[in-house]
């Protein structure tokens, strides 16, 4: 009879149908999980011919699982303070290679191995751009992430000092008399990252004038005895104890020799801001220095790092400087359901999904990332359960029209 073939087919769609809901409660806790919706369609049908209008007469003979679709909708993104996880806000999957395939995963639930690198759950690789000294280059190609605890960024040599200060215009013109000379230390580096310290002495010769002279300690350059002098000049005001020379930076301050074998420094005293005001000033009140600047560094070591909205891997290290590691990159696609399923929170790329569209979040229609959180799982126990509860008659009753045929079955085979 075909009645029990169509029922049949009720009974394994129907059974399907569970399978996918349960598989959707069992994963409510996994990390960015997707849950998924079974789609029924109908089978072939008999056709018995047609009735007095000429309308065809058929009959069905059963159902199937036509698609089983993901929803793709954002999970909620919970923060959880740990440096190595990371949640996508908007479109977009991580990209991680395993054993020589790539794959695509929401789950950023990530952490290092024992070199450094920057994997899944799973033990693939997170793909990015690797930055080179900081700067990260759009012409990279895809590469694991690797952030080792403790690499050491090198030195930078200072090559410009700023002091933001004021020059008592009070101050005696006569040598040896209070407030006649004020002093300031500036630290600086070296290519190898060692500090010295300058010295900036300044001296009031004549109503608005100031000589200068800028030393280094003499064991610093090899020399005995005083601080060596690497610049001097004068200082001129007006009567508004605005600085009118020099009228630039001052260039060439030269140390030519450093005991510890470090590349000569020249550096450039910047006495002008960016809108043009001078840093200096000299009107009534004690000669004092607010903040003092240097472009230079020593080395450091990687002491922890943040993952920013646009992928951007920042490290701060013991020196005091934040210099980027790398950019993690999303994948999009112009066809989700195209993505296989393959375990572990991965997707394989399939010909339906598309090519994938590479590049850093925010960008291209990718979305952002929030570091230090997860995605969670965006199944909603409510309605899976009321699902559950449909699916659950839809196989009662399909298994009841098999006892009802079967019974029909069962009468006729009687009575003969």
């Amino acid at each position: 009879m075909g009645s029990f073939s169509t029922s049949l087919s009720g009974i394994k769609a129907a059974s399907n149908n569970l399978a996918v809901i349960s598989n959707n409660l069992a994963n409510m806790n996994t990390t960015a999980y997707k849950s998924q919706e079974a789609n029924f369609k109908d089978l072939f049908y008999q056709l018995l011919g047609t009735n007095g209008a000429g309308n065809a007469v058929q009959v069905g003979a059963g159902t199937t699982i036509a698609a089983v679709a993901s929803n793709f909708t954002q999970g909620t993104v919970s923060s959880n303070g740990v440096s190595t996880d990371v949640a996508i806000q908007g479109e977009g999957s991580f990209i991680e290679s395993k054993d020589g395939t790539t794959l695509y995963t929401r789950a950023g639930n990530f952490a290092q191995d024992q070199s450094g690198n920057l994997v899944t759950s799973d033990g693939g690789y997170v793909l990015g751009y690797p930055a080179v000294d900081g700067v990260i280059s759009s012409s990279q190609t895809l590469a694991p992430l690797k952030l080792v605890s403790g690499q050491i960024i090198p030195p930078k040599a200072s090559s410009q000092v700023e002091l933001q200060m004021n020059l008592d215009a009070s101050a005696s013109a006569v040598a040896g008399v209070n407030g006649n000379t004020f002093s300031s230390p500036v630290v600086v580096y070296d290519s190898l990252g060692t500090s010295h310290t300058l010295t900036f002495t300044f001296t009031k010769t004549a109503p608005n004038t100031w000589n200068y002279a800028i030393t280094i300690p003499g064991g610093d350059v090899g020399a005995s005895g005083a601080p060596t002098t690497v610049g001097s000049g004068v200082l001129q005001f007006d009567n508004n104890g605005k600085l009118t020379s020099p009228a630039a930076d001052v260039s060439g301050i030269s140390i030519p020799s450093l005991a510890d074998g470090a590349t000569p420094m020249s550096l450039k005293w910047s006495l002008f801001g960016p809108s043009g005001s001078s840093q200096i000033t000299q009107v009534s009140g004690d000669s004092n220095v607010s903040s003092t600047q240097q472009d230079g560094y020593a080395s450091g070591s990687l002491q922890s790092f943040t993952i920013n909205s646009d992928g951007t891997i920042s490290g701060s290290f013991s020196n005091g400087k934040t210099h980027t590691l790398g950019q993690i990159a999303l994948a999009t696609f112009q066809n989700n359901q195209g993505l296989q399923l393959v375990g572990s929170n991965t997707y394989s790329a399939t010909p339906s999904a598309g090519t994938a569209s590479v590049g850093a979040p925010n960008s291209g229609g990718r979305g952002s990332l929030v570091g230090e959180s997860l995605e969670a799982s965006n199944v909603d126990m409510t309605s899976e359960l009321s699902d559950l509860i449909v699916a659950e008659r839809d196989y009662q009753s399909n298994a009841r029209a098999i006892s009802t045929a079967n019974e029909m079955t069962q009468y006729v085979l009687t009575k003969l």
